[in-house]
Formats: C-alpha cells, sequence, structure tokens
C-alpha cells in the first residue's frame, strides 16, 4: 500500500502527526509512506525513518499535482483538512480520509465562549482517519529525528550542562500568545538556574532587553542564531522549559522534557496541548480562566483586541516558578 499524508503546517501541528505517521509504518506491513507539506517545514521531516518520500510545495499543489498522480497512491491521509487539500483530493481522484476538524465547535467557543469540544488531544484525532486502517494509537512520544550537524554541544557552545538550565521559548507567530516581557521579567527573576532564550531574530531585541533588566542572572540569548533543528537540539538537553503555546512546546515532547507552559489569547481546549500520553505528571499549564474574551481566537493576533492582555499579563508568576521548581529532576 502506497499512502500520501498530508500537512502543510505549521511546526507544532507538523510534529503532532509524527505518532499517526510511526503507528502507520509499524502497523501496516509493506505500506510506503510519503508526507506532503510546504518546503518551509520540510526539516521537521527530513530525517523521520517512517517517510519514504517528503514531498514539499513553496505556494501551491500545482507544483507537485503531476508528480502526485503519477505516483497512483492507494490512499489519502489528510490531516490538515482544508479546501487546498480538497481540492488536491479531488485532482488526485483516490481514496481519502480527512480528520475531524471541528471547526464549528471552536468557531462557536471562540465566538460564544461555549466549549463543545470534546477532551480530546489532537495527536488522537488524527489517529481517529486512520481508524478505518486497523492503525490505532501506540501511546508513544512525538518524533524529531536530529542529524549531527543539528546537536548543539551546550557546554562546548555555552559552558553548560545538560539538564541543568531553563530553556524559555520567547517567540511566537501571534503577539497575544507571547510572553510579555514584563511578565517574563517576573517570572525569570525568580529562577535560580541558568536560563536559555529560544526564538527567531524578530526575537533577538527581546531577548536582549531581558538580560539588561536582569544582569544578575545567567541569560543566554539565543534567538536567532541558530536553525529550527539546532534550537531543538538546545531544548532537548534542557532540564525544564517554560515555554507559550508554540511549535517548540510540541518540539520539547518528542524529547520528553518537563513543560510549562503559558496560554494568552488561545486554550488548551483547541487539543493542542503538550502530548505525554504516558507522563500528564511532566507538563503544566498557566492560564487565566475567568476572562469572559478569552479565547479570542483559534490562532492569536498582533495585538490584544481588548487593548489589555489580561490573559497574559494577568498569569501567577509565583506559581509559574512553583511549576518550574517541580518539574526539575
Amino acid at each position: 500500500m502506497k499512502v500520501l499524508v498530508v500537512r502543510f503546517s505549521s511546526i507544532g501541528d507538523i510534529v503532532l502527526t509524527t505518532p499517526v505517521v510511526r503507528a502507520l509504518k509499524q502497523q501496516k506491513k509493506g505500506i510506503s509512506i510519503h508526507y506532503l507539506t510546504k518546503v518551509s517545514f520540510q526539516s521537521l521531516l527530513q530525517h523521520n525513518p517512517n517517510i519514504d518520500k517528503l514531498i514539499t510545495i513553496q505556494k501551491s499543489i500545482n507544483e507537485v499535482i503531476e508528480a502526485l498522480r503519477s505516483e497512483n497512491y492507494d490512499l489519502i491521509i489528510d490531516l490538515h483538512h482544508n479546501l487546498r487539500t480538497l481540492g488536491l483530493r479531488l485532482k488526485l481522484g483516490k481514496k481519502a480520509y480527512a480528520f475531524p476538524k471541528l471547526q464549528l465547535k471552536k468557531w462557536i467557543l471562540v465566538n460564544f465562549k461555549k466549549d463543545l469540544l470534546p477532551e480530546v488531544h489532537i495527536v488522537d484525532r488524527y489517529f481517529e482517519t486512520v481508524r478505518p486502517l486497523g492503525v490505532v494509537n501506540d501511546k508513544q512520544s512525538c518524533e524529531l529525528f536530529l542529524s549531527e550537524e543539528d546537536k548543539i554541544n551546550v557546554n562546548d557552545t555555552f559552558g553548560l550542562a545538560s539538564k541543568k538550565y531553563l530553556a524559555v521559548a520567547i517567540g511566537a507567530q501571534y503577539k497575544t500568545k507571547q510572553v510579555p516581557i514584563v511578565k517574563l521579567v517576573e517570572i525569570l527573576s525568580q529562577i535560580t538556574m541558568p536560563i536559555v532564550l529560544l526564538g527567531g531574530e524578530t526575537d533577538r531585541e527581546t531577548g536582549e532587553r531581558l538580560k539588561g533588566i536582569l544582569p544578575e542572572k545567567n541569560i543566554i540569548n539565543t534567538c536567532g542564531d541558530f536553525t529550527l533543528l539546532q534550537s531543538a537540539s538546545i531544548v532537548a538537553q534542557a532540564e525544564v522549559i517554560l515555554t507559550n503555546d508554540t511549535g517548540l512546546m510540541h518540539i520539547a515532547s518528542c524529547f520528553q522534557i518537563p513543560t510549562v507552559s503559558l496560554w494568552g489569547n488561545t486554550v488548551p481546549s483547541f487539543g493542542m496541548y503538550p502530548y505525554f500520553p504516558n507522563n500528564p505528571e511532566k507538563f503544566t499549564l498557566h492560564e487565566v480562566k475567568d476572562l469572559s474574551c478569552r479565547p479570542c481566537s483559534k490562532i492569536g493576533f498582533q495585538s490584544c483586541p481588548k487593548k489589555h492582555f489580561k490573559c497574559m499579563l494577568n498569569q501567577d508568576a509565583n506559581k509559574i516558578v512553583g511549576s518550574i521548581e517541580g518539574l526539575k529532576s
């Protein structure tokens, strides 16, 4: 059997498909798995031994449609499920299974604050897609495979011992997912272990500001200095990670790194919280639950629609620090 798995984006969503890919490979004898994604996310999958062929697009499926037709797939497993993937399925004309996206229930939660969503992690919803094949969840973690070039020796690079520092993911695609600097200062001022800041080039200035505000702390700002997989390597060697709702949160679960997650405009009810199927005690969720405006979006905004940003500013720094201390080995 030759199958095409489709998930175009984003970092966390793609990482969360890897248990399904592994289960397909292990539970369906002789299966050949091709995976279609955007080129900007190929590094997350390029070393995955369960994927026989990785296919990427820049913008449009028309870039690869003829090549996909020539593969003559037996089945399409649509783990993205949008209009673009519907078009792909129609163009290929092959049998397809698409995962239940629950868009209406998410819309009701965002717009009417009525939670009708099942208490099911998105990984389990992904597995519903392949249930007709007899494939079941093996209850193992997500996976991310690093090459030797991706691995950062934190001792040589930063003078840090592995498992003896706090990784802090300060970046996110949307500002309403990011922890504001005033709250980060409140939290990190209470941390005694070394701190490694992780993010993109756009987060570098925030990292430098944190170092300037907290000169007495051992803070290393790596924002913009490393590739995604190199940052993943740094996460993999941390003792604990402090993170918002972003891709590095899910990458941390691949390496079973204890995770303290802070939630702003989004909510864990969407099913995208850290995936630790056998170790739920290895992560904590922090959110301001008594806000009538939350969640205000499934994804996020570049500024708080209400202009107060209470979902982050009202987070309890002492409880967050307590969670960090409690998850230390």
